[in-house]
């Protein structure tokens, strides 16, 4: 079993900054891949970026330049830094992990970015 526990959300102006931050209750570095990703009201749920158990990272067209995820192997927590943000940008954001064959998933935290 793997827990995660997400934070750093809440409400911004667009343009402004959020960090959110995932902590895990293993070792990340042992984690296939590790990953944010976010669902607005009425919409599936979206994978915003992910970065894997050597570093490598991926993101969304839609956040690309403007967001970015890096982990903490000490800390065993992974960060989605968001810059110039947008109202589109609105959502709940949930991190997930996917080792041994099953994905996890934390609570998630709200996100919501006013114009």
């Amino acid at each position: 079993q793997v827990q995660l526990v997400e934070s750093g959300g809440g409400l911004v102006q667009a343009g402004g900054s959020l960090r959110l931050s995932c902590a895990a209750s293993t070792r990340i570095f042992s984690v296939n891949y590790m990953g944010w990703y976010r669902q607005a009201p009425g919409k599936q749920r979206e994978l915003v970026a992910l970065i894997t158990s050597v570093g490598s990272t991926n993101y969304a067209d839609s956040v690309k330049g403007r967001f970015t995820i890096s982990s903490d192997n000490v800390k065993n927590t992974v960060y989605l830094q968001m810059n110039s943000l947008k109202p589109e940008d609105t959502a709940a954001y949930y991190c997930g992990a996917s080792t041994q064959g099953r994905q996890y998933w934390g609570q998630g935290t709200q996100v919501t970015v006013s114009s």
